[in-house]
């Protein structure tokens, strides 16, 4: 067996809440860089750099100790003091941090030389106050003013910027340890030190954060003490409560177990209709904001492990549902919001997030995570509830989703300052032809039609739910329509393959991308057509061995390190997994699940990066990381999630009392044992384990008459070849060597 290779940015990040702080691996924030402390969507500490008589001190290790805190480990190169020179690692610099809300610092200086010592400790700190949005795209514009004021009887730095109405503030206090209180000259904080040998220096910074009137207090405890912390107890509390695997693979379980921490440290506290709810942000360091796509996936990946993110997320992005035409947000009324910013730019609308509305998935996601929140809680008081948003939803669908009424969904921008594209895939590059050229709106793309078809069925069962047959109906009438539509317009028969989408004038665009694999899991792929998309999905082209690539390795404008046009994302893998079952395709679905387990093994602390390089994989490779990729990201952190539910078929039914199961464990995954999983009020501890080729399982806990074994095939499939026949003898070979 060979070295593995650990993959990973080479940084410190730690968050909680909407505070991110980002470093160098020193625990430094060296200027210029995209790195920072980030406070609601603003970096309001650009540079921070710590000097023993103005000489920088050396790297020993440092890392995140937990999602909120980390720990920082140097020591002294050789410098000059007035008490003569002191040799290099005479002295050892422990730094701690610990976000929650605001900052705490922790300084600690210990002599471990035989002399005394005396020096001055130098921490200097810098704040752009740039927005997010200009940080990321390295064009920063000083619009306001910038002030630095300094109380040496207080013993607090306060560094404000103003534009108009707009401020943020950061306030360090210095306090809580030993020696003569600091001065702050020539941009930096000062200390001045004085050690016998074997002694040791302590002293607390607090980074307390302003928005306009509204502080955002940090702890007070030291950052030791943060494992005992209110946030702390909630995050243990919370994942004591959400679905716990074991199993005999280490690799699967290690996985799965990083998505519970990232998720847990993803959530975000946002105001619902009439109380705080979380959702869960979508990434860092980019992304720690309301999402809708993002919100609305994660929850239904999460649907399994804690349903509760699928009901606050449909109560807060019902909160923020457009209820009029604004062409410069792109909203129109019942759409579902893309992003919510309240950064500078947001502030004065220099961008559109306030919030903007540029997506074309949201709202039909919104009506799937509806319907799977109410099958995985059983409330029918949730449907009661979200009915208002889901009928305006419907509405717009129908009336601008639906721009020029042929029945399919398309998007363009109407804004000055909106996305070219609309899907998940919403990179400018990312809608392109055969040959590489761009497409230009009205863009009409193949998933967008199959999360229409999925959401009209969805909303049919919750009509029958509410006992209104009439609309049920009908709905199944659209989504038959919207099926043979579909499958008349998008299949080629040529290729053997499904257009990536139709351009503005209704022609196929017969780029080979991952979107097709998506419309396995909406169902609207024609059953006997299922083979050929996996086959081709599977085909060395596409898929990478580390995962299924965004866009075929033969097409003109592939890039492995690219974005959207030839990377590796888990979460898209996720959901084609779970489509490859919904068809019949478990052992291509369990392929998949062990590419990204696989994948996930070499990244630091097995955690899924938002994306990685589509390189093609070999006995001596690994996953190559993109560069700027969120971690951690929170549909990469669900994406473990969605394959285990793929590969145990599961399926909640909580309104009828059932939870169905259809399991296929691979031989990579011999057992799995689920602890706590819920079903409405109830909750379930089952074991599966592979018997020869069958998969079995036993109820640990719970009724078990509630569990029973059906298939998740879709209605009317006749099922899928055998896996040699449908994905091709010599690749299955070489995916065996490989794994």
């Amino acid at each position: 067996m060979g070295f593995k290779v650990q993959v990973g940015p080479a940084q410190i990040a730690i968050h909680q809440g909407q505070t991110v702080f980002v470093t160098d691996p020193d625990g430094q924030v060296t200027w210029p860089s995209k790195r920072g402390l980030y406070f609601r969507d603003t970096r309001v500490i650009s540079a921070w750099a710590i000097y023993a008589n103005g000489v920088p001190w050396d790297f020993l290790n440092g890392g995140a100790v937990t999602a909120n805190a980390a720990r920082i480990f140097r020591t002294n190169s050789d410098f000059a003091s007035e008490d003569g020179p002191i040799a290099a690692r005479t002295l050892g610099l422990l730094i701690g941090r610990h976000v929650d809300g605001g900052m705490h610092e922790d300084v600690d200086i210990t002599n471990n030389g035989q002399k005394p010592v005396r020096f001055n400790l130098e921490i200097a700190i810098r704040a752009d106050f740039a927005d997010i949005f200009e940080v990321k795209s390295d064009d920063i514009v000083r619009r306001g003013r910038i002030t630095t004021v300094w109380s040496g009887k207080r013993q607090i730095l306060r560094i404000t910027y103003r534009n108009k109405d707009f401020c943020r503030e950061v306030l360090v206090r210095t306090g809580g340890g030993d020696g003569a209180p600091a001065v702050n000259a020539n941009g930096r904080l000062s200390f001045e030190i004085a050690l016998k040998p074997g002694e040791a220096w302590h002293r607390c910074l607090i980074y307390e954060l302003m928005d306009g009137e509204r502080r955002i207090r940090a702890p007070r405890e030291c950052a030791h003490a943060s494992k005992y912390s209110k946030h702390a107890v909630e995050m243990d509390d919370w994942q004591r409560r959400v679905l716990k695997i074991t199993t005999s693979n280490e690799e699967f379980y290690r996985c799965y177990n990083q998505g519970v921490l990232d998720m847990a440290a993803l959530r975000l506290p946002l105001n619902g209709t009439d109380r705080m709810v979380f959702v869960p942000a979508a990434g860092l360091p980019w992304f720690v904001a309301l999402f809708g796509r993002d919100t609305l996936i994660v929850s239904l990946q999460t649907m399994i492990v804690y349903p509760e993110f699928g009901a606050g997320a449909l109560e807060v992005l019902g909160r923020y549902q457009a209820t009029e035409r604004d062409d410069y947000r792109d909203a129109a009324p019942g759409k579902i919001l893309h992003e919510l910013r309240y950064g500078e730019l947001a502030h004065f609308k220099v961008i559109p997030h306030t919030p903007y509305y540029g997506t074309a998935d949201a709202t039909p996601l919104y009506l799937i995570a509806l319907h799977a929140a109410w099958r995985a809680t059983g409330d029918r008081t949730l449907i009661e509830r979200q009915l208002p948003n889901a009928e305006a939803c419907l509405t717009w669908i129908d009336k601008y989703g639906d721009r020029d009424g042929d029945g399919f969904q398309e998007y363009e921008t109407r804004s000055t300052a909106g996305y070219e594209n609309m899907g998940w895939k919403d990179a400018g590059n990312a809608v392109m032809y055969p040959d590489g050229t761009l497409l230009k709106g009205p863009k009409a793309l193949c998933e967008l039609q199959g999360y229409v078809y999925d959401a009209w069925l969805r909303m049919a069962d919750i009509y029958d739910e509410l006992d209104n047959k009439r609309r049920a109906n009908a709905l199944r009438k659209k989504a038959a329509e919207l099926f043979k539509k579909f499958n008349d317009a998008f299949w080629d028969e040529e290729s053997g393959f499904y257009a990536f989408a139709l351009d503005a004038e209704k022609k196929k665009v017969l780029s080979v991308t991952s979107n097709v694999g998506q419309c396995l899991w909406s169902g609207i792929i024609a059953p006997e057509r299922a083979a050929l998309v996996v086959k081709r999905l599977m085909r060395k082209d596409m898929w990478s061995g580390w995962g299924i690539r965004t866009l075929s390795s033969d097409h003109p404008s592939f890039n492995p390190y690219d974005y959207q046009t030839g990377a590796v994302w888990p979460h898209d893998n996720s959901i084609i997994a779970l489509g490859m079952r919904r068809y019949g395709f478990a052992a291509e679905a369990a392929m998949v699940a062990r590419d990204i387990s696989g994948a996930a093994s070499h990244f630091l602390l097995n955690q899924l990066p938002e994306l990685y390089g589509g390189l093609r994989r070999d006995e001596l490779s690994f996953p190559v990381q993109y560069l700027g990729a969120n971690v951690p990201q929170a549909w990469a952190a669900g994406t473990p999630f969605m394959l285990l539910q793929a590969m145990l078929g599961l399926q909640q039914d909580a309104p009828r009392g059932k939870l169905y199961v259809d399991p296929a464990l691979p031989d990579w995954l011999p057992d799995v044992t689920l602890t706590d999983l819920r079903l409405g009020r109830s909750c379930f501890d089952i074991r599966f384990w592979r018997d020869g080729k069958e998969t079995l399982f036993k109820v640990m806990k719970g009724k078990r008459n509630v569990v029973e074994r059906r298939s998740m095939l879709l209605s009317g499939n006749t099922g899928a070849h055998d896996r040699e026949a449908s994905f091709g003898r010599e690749e299955v070979e070489e995916h065996g060597r490989h794994a």
